[in-house]
């Protein structure tokens, strides 16, 4: 991939994305379909197997501990959240799987945008691995505004899990721990504080009233910009 290339799909990639974040509807939906095309044409062109995706075999035992981790950082803020009265989660299993599969799925797609579309090509462009981690880092963290509490932590993330795919190089382990920790958030941290995950233009336009529908309680980052925003998962 030469130079010239990673840069300007970069910047059609997170342009768009920012589009979809700060556009209201109904142009807010064509570049949400813009955005989709032609993401999955930059992972296509420069589709090389899914090994060099991250998803593999390879090293998946050695970095389940990712997950692991997560999953007991999780632990700890939901006792935390029930012991402060802030825990909000579904009161079964099923129900938090059908109120949450999507965002789940939507984890998965991010770090394979955060991964493979970003952190590949600002490695063409930065050379360096570590400049380029922290690089991609940031502007995951900064499509995450002005949602103060979301950006420093997604910034936090990003560069985590960017220099733990640089080590191991599986996505697998990384896609959970971002769900796991995700879900967590949305369902341990009051919704008016969070504003249902909400970023971009979705979070200037929160209202109090919104977390009342069950509808809202629905993790979303930059997914999910307005209410009836088209990129809704579930």
């Amino acid at each position: 991939m030469t130079r010239r290339r990673a840069l300007l799909e970069l910047a059609l990639g997170y342009g768009l994305i920012l589009f979809v974040i700060w556009t209201p509807n109904p142009f807010q939906r064509i570049f949400y379909i813009a955005a989709i095309l032609s993401l999955a044409a930059i992972l296509v062109l420069s589709f090389q197997g899914c090994d060099q995706l991250g998803l593999r075999r390879t090293n998946l035992v050695r970095s389940l501990w990712i997950a692991i981790i997560a999953i007991a950082l999780a632990a700890i803020i939901f006792l935390i959240a029930a012991h402060l009265h802030s825990l909000h989660a579904p009161h079964n299993a099923r129900r938090l799987f059908s109120r949450y599969w999507g965002y789940a799925l939507w984890a998965f797609v991010q770090q394979i945008l955060l991964q493979d579309v970003f952190l590949r090509r600002l490695l063409v462009l930065l050379r360096s691995p570590r400049r380029a981690a922290f690089a991609a880092a940031t502007i995951f963290a900064l499509a995450h505004l002005p949602n103060l509490i979301l950006t420093p932590l997604t910034f936090v993330w990003g560069l985590i899990s960017c220099l733990l795919f640089l080590r191991y190089r599986n996505l697998i382990p990384l896609a959970i721990a971002h769900a796991v920790i995700g879900i967590t958030l949305a369902v341990t941290v009051p919704s008016p504080l969070i504003r249902n995950m909400r970023v971009g233009l979705g979070f200037l336009r929160y209202s109090a009233h919104t977390h009342r529908s069950h509808i809202d309680h629905t993790v979303s980052t930059h997914a999910c910009v307005t209410t009836d925003a088209p990129t809704r998962l579930s």
